[in-house]
């Protein structure tokens, strides 16, 4: 099992920046990737980046630029650095982690609202 606890969310201007973080704990041992995933009202859950436990990294087009994930592998946490931010960014944030053996568990997510 692995526990993903997320935190940095809240309210920011458009233009705004805001970090998320999530701290991994339990069977982290094998974590193959970790990444970031949200779901705005009324829409499907969409990937916005991840990262592979070698470093190779993705991200969503939409966030490409403004956008950055990053792991601090000594404390088992994976960020999202958000820059210009827009209201369209709106949604809940989930942390993913994807294990070698292909279990995959969700974080409980951090609402991040862009309004002025």
């Amino acid at each position: 099992q692995v526990q993903l606890v997320e935190s940095g969310g809240g309210l920011v201007q458009p233009g705004g920046s805001l970090r998320l973080s999530c701290v991994a704990s339990g069977s982290i041992f094998s974590i193959y990737l970790m990444g970031w995933y949200r779901q705005a009202p009324g829409k499907q859950r969409e990937l916005v980046a991840t990262m592979t436990s070698r470093g190779y990294t993705n991200y969503a087009d939409i966030v490409k630029g403004r956008f950055t994930i990053s792991r601090d592998n000594a404390k088992n946490t994976v960020y999202l650095q958000m820059n210009s931010l827009k209201p369209e960014d709106t949604a809940v944030y989930y942390c993913k982690v994807l294990r070698s053996d292909l279990r995959a568990y969700w974080g409980q997510g951090t609402q991040v609202t862009v309004s002025s």
